[in-house]
Order: C-alpha cells, then sequence, then structure tokens
C-alpha cells in the first residue's frame, strides 16, 4: 500500500480510469496499463463496487488503486485501504484537513477533491497542502461526483498551490487536446469516467485506447 508518491511526476499526464466494478472489464481496461484505477465505496453511487468486490489479480502492481469515499469515517476509510491494498482514498466529502493528514500518517495516499464552479475559490485548499498528495477539481454540481460535464478549464488560471492536481468532469476522447494545453500547470493526471463508459461502470476500451493514443502514453 505504500507505492505512492512523487514517481509518478515525471513530466507526463497521467490517466486515471475510475468507477470500475465488472472484473472482465477491469481486466480488459488493466491491459490498457492505466497509471491509476478507481473504485467507488460510496453506496448511493450507481458504480458503487458491491458488498463483495474485490480487486481482480489482473490490476498490476504498477497501476495505482484509489478507492473512492464520501464523508465515511477514517477508521472505515483506513480498513478498506488495508483490505484491498489501496495506494489512495479519493475524498469526495466535507473531509477536513486533519481527517486527511490522519489518513496520510498511516502510509494511506491522499486525493482531496473540490467541486469547481466559475466563482471558485482557490484559496479553500490551502488548509489542506500539508495533508494530501493531490487535490482533484471536479465539476460542481448536484452530485458528489460524476455530474458528466466539465468546468470552464480557465479558472484553473487561479489555482497558485504547489500541490499537483487531477482534473475531473465529463473527460472524453474530444477533450485530450485542450488538456495537453494545460500541461504547463501542477496537473499530474486526468481522471475519465462518464466520458469513457458504455453503461454505468463500464468502460469503452476503445475510447481509452484513444485518449491514450493523444497524450502518447
Amino acid at each position: 500500500m505504500n507505492r505512492r508518491g512523487g514517481d509518478v511526476m515525471d513530466g507526463h499526464i497521467k490517466i486515471k480510469v475510475c468507477g470500475m466494478r465488472d472484473p472482465d472489464n477491469i481486466a480488459d481496461v488493466a491491459q490498457l496499463h492505466p497509471d491509476f484505477m478507481g473504485f467507488i465505496f460510496y453506496r448511493p453511487s450507481p458504480r458503487y463496487v458491491g458488498d463483495h468486490f474485490r480487486v481482480p489479480q489482473s490490476v498490476s502492481p504498477h497501476t495505482r488503486r484509489v478507492g473512492v469515499f464520501v464523508n465515511e469515517l477514517t477508521a472505515v476509510i483506513a480498513q478498506k485501504a488495508k483490505e484491498h491494498g489501496l495506494d489512495f482514498v479519493q475524498l469526495h466529502g466535507n473531509e477536513t484537513a486533519e481527517e486527511c493528514l490522519e489518513l496520510k500518517n498511516l502510509g494511506i495516499g491522499v486525493i482531496k477533491v473540490f467541486a469547481v464552479g466559475d466563482e471558485m475559490d482557490f484559496s479553500v485548499t490551502r488548509e489542506y497542502r500539508h495533508a494530501v498528495d493531490y487535490f482533484l477539481f471536479d465539476t460542481k454540481g448536484k452530485y458528489y461526483g460524476g455530474n458528466a460535464t466539465r468546468f470552464n478549464w480557465s479558472v484553473l488560471s487561479r489555482y497558485d498551490e504547489d500541490v499537483p492536481f487531477f482534473l475531473s468532469g465529463g473527460i472524453s476522447p474530444d477533450h485530450i487536446d485542450e488538456i495537453k494545453k494545460l500541461g504547463n500547470m501542477r496537473l499530474v493526471a486526468i481522471d475519465v469516467n462518464s466520458g469513457v463508459e458504455i453503461r454505468p461502470a463500464f468502460k469503452d476500451v476503445k475510447k481509452i485506447e484513444a485518449i491514450k493514443a493523444i497524450l502518447k502514453i
């Protein structure tokens, strides 16, 4: 569980495929060697992994395992991380910097999510900068995540912290050329989910291949 960290920061935009559940689909996507693969442990999500889920052995150790949680007890998150061999936890709720730091001190990588709209004040990230490994900026909407729409990426020019970030929000192959232009920021990875789906929790392998081809990874 301690494979997190700076070795993913090599100047290339990484790819995280999130909302995985079906074992065969996981195996197919795993063959593409994504840098991160996400599994949602939030029951209300249509991509919730279920009560008896286990990460298939087809997922390479080189693909970081990310567990997605929303306002879950820290002890429960830590237990799930141990049970599933999670390298990172991705926190979509109202988790405090203290809760993030507690998890980080257990040797678990922490990705804290912020919902972004046109009026986003990035100063809200400041208190978390020593408590996380990465931020993730997602589209502000009705749901904690998976709103399937992108936000106005120009607002990212207002982000001035040193913590590198993931970009999420309905990303599909059509957006990648534009995303590449953000490479001079602290963008470390894109998080794809609904934009590459055939149905909830089942990904279109060809769309992921197309994204990797455009990113040249």
